[in-house]
């Protein structure tokens, strides 16, 4: 994520110097509305070298509250990460519990909560994120959107040390396991993994966000209503358990379970919900064009793999603390309820840490690449079409 970073910070100043250079702002050739990029990035720096000195190790981090409290004192930036906290925290009671109470059924039902919970927490940051370019335009216009973008990016290097925090605090519990340290070592180490996967995901969102804004990738939002196949899978689940309660001789093979009921429940479900994705598929190339598509559906899509993998691990880990009563109901470490959660957690680091961020550097990838060939589209239109 940090050459990600790198490249939105190069990619929104040149973005905001372009627009300078060709809007009415730079008229007077005072270079005024060009200087200004160029000042919001060097008080960015200086301002997260001047964090730095808040940074000590004086007072023992006890608590995930204790890191927390320094993570809201700390970053400004997009509405999305106050949700991104609340969908990958094991410090509230919903929703990484909920996922962990999902292992209850076994990793399948598991897998499938912790999608609906991604696809789920993307309605709140991109409604942000379109409030933001909205509020943005109507003060500057496309050079307000440019500089909202820079002044996201313009505290990169406190995203780079959030981003990066998670890696040190997961290795620093590697090596404190395999070399045998002490129980309260690794319960400490946990704790700042546990807080690592939420500020993994706060950072990644801040990328995705400000990439969003740079390139005006955002068009419109989508409300998904991710969570009914979720609920689909329970009632089979139920329904079985049921019919394994209550028709006699189910268990041992000598009576017919209700195969239609089950049939029934699945098909239901399906048929119901092909109709939104299929709409989407459909319709966002026709309505915003195969660019803008592809745009829309990716910016959620990274948001969602980020928020799923970091409530994936947070729930396993919240599994093996075993720090309250609800904990305990769900079994000891090594117990099915954990191995379900182990099973959601394989998934975990291809989703948040390959395939999020690769949805965020192909979105920036197709816009450069629009961009380019925009002097060969403007003078020879575009292919599509010439073949309609």
């Amino acid at each position: 994520m940090g050459s990600d970073l790198f490249g939105s910070y190069a990619e929104s100043t040149c973005a905001a110097l372009f627009v300078a250079s060709i809007s009415s702002f730079g008229s007077n050739h005072d270079f005024t509305a060009m200087s200004y990029p160029l000042i919001t990035s060097s008080m960015g720096i200086v301002v997260s070298l001047i964090t730095t000195i808040f940074a000590t190790d004086v007072f023992e981090i006890k608590k995930l509250l204790g890191i927390a409290i320094g993570i809201h004192s700390s970053i400004f930036e997009l509405k999305s990460r106050g949700r991104t906290e609340y969908y990958t925290s094991n410090a509230y009671s919903s929703p990484v519990q909920d996922v962990a109470d999902s292992c209850r059924t076994g990793a399948t039902t598991n897998v499938i909560f912790g999608l609906a919970l991604g696809y789920n927490s993307v309605i709140i940051p991109i409604f942000a994120i379109a409030t933001s370019i909205y509020m943005s335009f109507r003060l500057a216009a496309m050079y307000g959107i440019a500089m909202a973008a820079l002044g996201i990016l313009s505290t990169i290097a406190t995203g780079l040390a959030i981003d990066a925090y998670g890696p040190i605090s997961d290795n620093a519990g590697g090596i404190a396991e395999m070399a045998g340290m002490s129980h309260s070592i690794r319960e400490r180490t946990d704790a700042l993994d546990a807080a690592g996967n939420t500020t993994a995901a706060i950072g990644k969102g801040f990328a995705i966000g400000s990439a969003a804004l740079v390139f005006l990738a955002l068009f419109g939002a989508y409300v998904s209503r991710a969570g009914i196949e979720a609920s689909a899978v329970l009632k089979m689940v139920e329904e079985v358990c049921r019919q394994f309660n209550s028709i006699q001789g189910l268990m041992e093979g000598t009576s017919k379970p209700d195969y239609a009921n089950c049939v029934k429940i699945s098909t239901d479900a399906s048929l119901r919900e092909m109709i939104p994705p299929s709409a989407l598929v459909m319709l966002t190339p026709l309505i915003v064009g195969v660019l803008g598509g592809s745009l829309v559906s990716g910016v959620q899509v990274a948001i969602s793999a980020s928020n799923t993998g970091g409530a994936w691990d947070n729930a396993k880990k919240y599994i093996e603390a075993g720090a309250s009563e609800h904990v305990k109901s769900l079994g000891p470490k090594g117990s099915d309820c954990h191995k379900a959660a182990v099973i959601g957690d394989t998934i975990v680091d291809p989703l948040k840490d390959t395939s999020g961020p690769s949805f965020n550097i192909h979105i920036k990838l197709m816009t450069v690449e629009s961009w380019v060939f925009a002097p060969f589209f403007a003078a020879h239109g575009g292919l599509l079409f010439k073949v309609l």
